[in-house]
């Protein structure tokens, strides 16, 4: 029962920050085409002072969850070394992490990434999670 709870937790925060992530990306990059950069802006700002107060925690929350769900379905190394399903887990753990510490860094401690300064390379590595998901298992 303990698992199906973290197990939902950990969705419905991911959700959360991929939500954000395509809505950054698919959606308010185009509003700079509709308004003038200083509306655009203002645009933004509205909506990321909204973002800042959901969107950090709710990474930090995916993450550790995640690291919690991992320690329970990875399972011990095979004599013939890993699985199928524990390489695309690790994967997912490895982009998972990355995430999570670029965020981490960025919003609580104001460190700001000297490469990859938009939302698209964590864009790319959501759909990568996403997509290892549905592979995992087959």
């Amino acid at each position: 029962m303990f698992f199906v709870l973290i197990k939902t937790i950990h969705v419905f925060a991911a959700f959360i920050y991929g939500g954000f992530l395509i809505t950054d990306n698919l959606f308010l990059t185009k509003i700079k085409r509709s308004y003038s950069e200083e509306e655009h802006k203002e645009i933004r700002e509205s909506f990321m002072k909204y973002v800042r107060k959901v969107v950090p925690p709710s990474l930090i929350v995916a993450v550790v969850t995640g690291l919690y769900l991992i320690t329970q379905v990875y399972g011990p190394i095979g004599p013939d070394g890993l699985s199928r399903f524990q390489m695309l887990l690790g994967l997912k753990a490895f982009l998972g992490i990355w995430l999570g510490l670029r965020g981490g860094l960025q919003v609580y401690f104001k460190i700001q990434p000297f490469v990859f300064k938009s939302h698209v390379l964590p864009f790319a590595f959501v759909l990568t999670i996403i997509f290892l998901s549905q592979f995992m298992y087959i």
